[in-house]
């Protein structure tokens, strides 16, 4: 019904592609800006540590929400509405001078962030299955590229001495632009599925949710903590420590961006299976070595493991029968982003009754956990395998 309505168009997987890389190029932009926007008002570590939890309690709150909107009236609208949110948000970054004012920027940032990460993946299920094509790891590929480029833009504007409002201004335009481009082509819908708006998970979608967890808890502890542990356990510089996240982001993007055609080539359950085992060597390896470019390796390891196992999984929650696809994609990106939240105060806490090596040896168990439950998730329909 929905293919005779709206048939499918080559132009929406590019329009897709774009998504991803708004968003990603948004949200390392405002992560860029915290040590300015920090030293601007005034506030300390703590106090900035509860800022974060501001975001994240926005992405959360907004995630079963938009998917339950998207249901009503397409994945276009709610798109339109929180990209404009967050091309709204990304002036006042430079302009807030309060810790009042600065939380409820980032509820409200947060919220964007998380309608838009929800519904552009509901989206992405949608295209993936409408070209029949696999399309998940690209999609994620550009999120990471969107990253990077973000990253690397504000640092060399703040470098060259562009102004945080400047580079908001700036990063703002260029999000804007894409949405006009975008517009033609959002999907106008989210879910040929019937089912209700709002729903706990059920069936696979709680286990795919779980790996996804597993994953982004992974990535984020990555993210906090390798820097850490290179100054504390190789002795490396401040700025060589710094060569432990760029390795595990570059070679998790360039994994996205071929991830499909690996997977066309190889199929998703022999990449998803590698991958893991891959991840999880990869973090012990940087643990035991002794050597600091051995550790670096691990981290290149790590990323190109880490890579395509949750695209693989927000393909198998858009396939699965159980619930609606725009109920079951806001419920495993709820389960990543709680990771996210999670996974670097875990550490921590490990860390400090005990040691941060010993933590990260939990986060490889985690990773190799994650994919023995990844053979129970059905690739073709995604329902859990009953044996």
């Amino acid at each position: 019904m929905l293919l005779e309505r709206y048939p499918f168009k080559k132009r929406e997987v590019l329009v897709t592609r774009l998504l991803f890389l708004c968003a990603g190029l948004a949200t390392a932009t405002w992560a860029s800006l915290i040590p300015v926007i920090k030293a601007h008002i005034g506030i300390d570590e703590s106090t900035l540590g509860l800022l974060l939890l501001c975001l994240g309690a926005g992405a959360i709150f907004a995630m079963p929400v938009s998917g339950a909107l998207a249901t009503k009236y397409g994945c276009k609208r709610v798109l339109q509405l929180s990209t404009m949110m967050i091309i709204f948000c990304l002036p006042f970054f430079a302009l807030v001078n309060s810790v009042a004012s600065l939380a409820t920027l980032l509820v409200i940032f947060g919220l964007s962030i998380g309608a838009t990460d929800c519904v552009m993946n509901i989206q992405a299920v949608l295209v993936e299955e409408r070209s029949k094509l696999s399309l998940m790891s690209g999609f994620h590929g550009f999120y990471s590229l969107g990253g990077i480029l973000g990253a690397g833009a504000v640092a060399m504007l703040l470098i060259a001495g562009f102004s945080a409002f400047e580079i908001c201004m700036l990063m703002a335009a260029i999000v804007l632009m894409c949405l006009i481009f975008t517009k033609r082509d959002l999907l106008p819908f989210a879910s040929p599925n019937e089912g209700p708006a709002f729903a706990l998970p059920k069936g696979p979608v709680i286990l795919i949710g779980t790996i996804c967890f597993a994953m982004f808890l992974a990535e984020g502890t990555v993210l906090d903590w390798s820097g850490i542990y290179l100054i504390d356990y190789q002795n490396a510089s401040t700025g060589m420590a710094a060569l432990g996240i760029f390795s595990f982001s570059v070679t998790m993007t360039l994994g996205r961006l071929f991830g499909d055609r690996i997977i066309a080539k190889h199929g998703q359950r022999a990449v998803l299976t590698i991958s893991g085992l891959v991840a999880s060597l990869g973090l012990i390896i940087a643990i035991v070595s002794m050597s600091f470019y051995l550790a670096l390796f691990g981290y290149v390891l790590m990323g190109i493991g880490c890579a395509n196992v949750v695209p693989i999984m927000f393909s198998a929650a858009g396939k699965q029968t159980y619930m609606s696809q725009a109920t079951a994609i806001p419920a495993v990106t709820t389960f990543g982003y709680l990771g996210v939240l999670m996974g670097p105060a875990s550490v921590g806490q490990i860390a400090h009754f005990s040691s941060l090596a010993s933590a990260l040896v939990v986060i490889a168990m985690l990773i190799a956990l994650a994919t023995i439950l990844s053979l129970f998730v059905s690739l073709s329909n995604a329902n859990t395998n009953p044996q």
